[in-house]
């Protein structure tokens, strides 16, 4: 009998100790799935975080039409919105759309964290819009915050970030401009350049403000990925500047006299306003964006300069026009890409109506976005990401459907 209890308990013991064996390599079976995303591991991702130029506003417009809209609807009623079940957006206005840049495929993923209208730093007021910082309040995160969250359980190998042109007031200075061109005549002509209103941004003291702004933005998305466990050698911070949304005065196809120029093109600025847009305004804001990534210090920072990257298909350019100037219905007809706008209509509280918004206003529109995709794949780079000049390389549309562009 005493050989049979001893048998019985080598035999216990023996089952106790493998279940507790299988037990502990489940256990570790499942604590290694659960983190089988995150720094380093796991499929690759890319995240985008800043403002409307990378948000996507405008995203469902292909190209500019004062007919029906449906003639350039790409995305229909649901183009901005990005919950899990598609029915609306997580942040309301953010403006998320589905042809935004940060979703080059190919085997890499894309989260979009950019708002529209966001600054460096968040506005919690009667609309809510998240900054590149950590502010917390019951589920509203800032940018860096909400960043931080998900590069700890995915694999974040690059962030495209655009910020700084809320920081200078864009969206102000451009209804000046307009204001301006519309109430004064072409005898007696307000220039929006000299409004003290829109002086005061680009002002020494100003600009060296939001410089350091804009850097305190970039440090707190490194530091977000810090706190979620990266290397600054892991990822890369691709900060891009901004594109010139209209041409020189000379560029324009529609007079300064009389109201074509706004009421059909949507682009009313006076000569002497685009040529200073394009000669002062936007070189200071993107010098503030370069200035701000070199201020920062880091090594895992790259440039990829954007500003002559829609030349030629700037709103109101005069190589490109309506689609029902170009004798065109819908923008999926044949070469319809080749003779559009990539920059959306200026709209006023007065003129907007359907489905548009204000705020697209002067945002690259559908074909824009997938133009600058084409070129943040390329800065991909096959997961060694890197900075460059975009600049448009060719007519039609590459297999991905997207304009054929070039990063050098």
């Amino acid at each position: 009998m005493s050989h049979v209890f001893a048998a019985r308990g080598v035999t216990r013991r023996t089952g106790v100790l493998v279940a507790l064996a299988v037990l502990c390599a489940l256990a570790l079976q499942h604590s290694s799935a659960a983190r089988a995303d995150g720094p380093g591991s796991g499929s690759p991702w890319v995240a985008s975080v800043g403002d409307s130029y990378i948000s996507g506003e405008a995203g469902r417009w292909a190209g500019n039409s004062n007919n029906s809209s449906s003639g350039i609807d790409a995305l229909g009623s649901t183009a901005y919105y990005d919950n899990a079940g598609n029915t609306a957006e997580q942040i309301p206005a953010c403006h998320r759309s589905k042809s935004a840049e940060v979703y080059v495929g190919g085997g890499v993923s894309g989260i979009n964290l950019a708002c529209s209208g966001a600054k460096t730093s968040t506005v919690d007021g009667s609309d809510f819009k998240p900054g590149l910082d950590f502010y917390s309040s019951g589920a509203k995160q800032g940018q860096a915050l909400a960043l931080q969250g998900f590069a700890a359980g995915h694999n974040v190998k690059m962030i495209s970030l655009s910020i700084g042109g809320n920081n200078f007031n864009f969206a102000s200075v451009v209804q000046s401009c307009v204001e301006d061109w519309l109430l004064s005549p072409s005898w007696w002509r307000d220039y929006c350049n000299d409004d003290s209103s829109v002086t005061a941004n680009f002002t020494s003291a100003n600009i060296s403000a939001q410089t350091t702004a804009i850097k305190n933005g970039i440090l707190n998305i490194r530091q977000a990925m810090a706190n979620a466990g990266y290397a600054d050698s892991g990822y890369k911070i691709v900060v891009q500047d901004y594109e010139s949304p209209i041409p020189n005065g000379s560029g324009f196809r529609y007079a300064e006299t009389g109201y074509t120029r706004q009421n059909t093109g949507g682009c009313g600025f006076w000569n002497n306003d685009a040529n200073w847009a394009n000669a002062t305004a936007l070189p200071t804001i993107n010098n503030a964006v370069k200035n701000a990534v070199t201020q920062a210090g880091l090594s895992n920072t790259a440039v990829l300069e954007l500003q002559n990257a829609f030349a030629g298909h700037r709103l109101c350019e005069n190589t490109v026009g309506l689609l029902e100037e170009k004798g065109l219905t819908s923008w999926t007809q044949a070469g319809a890409v080749d003779k559009s706008e990539w920059v959306n209509q200026i709209r006023t509280v007065s003129t907007v109506f359907g489905p548009f918004y204000v705020q697209e206003s002067l945002h690259p529109n559908y074909w824009g976005q997938l133009a600058l995709r084409n070129c943040v794949r390329q800065a991909y780079n096959g997961g060694t990401p890197h900075g460059g000049t975009c600049s448009i390389s060719g007519t039609g549309l590459t297999a991905a459907g997207e304009p054929k562009m070039v990063l050098n």
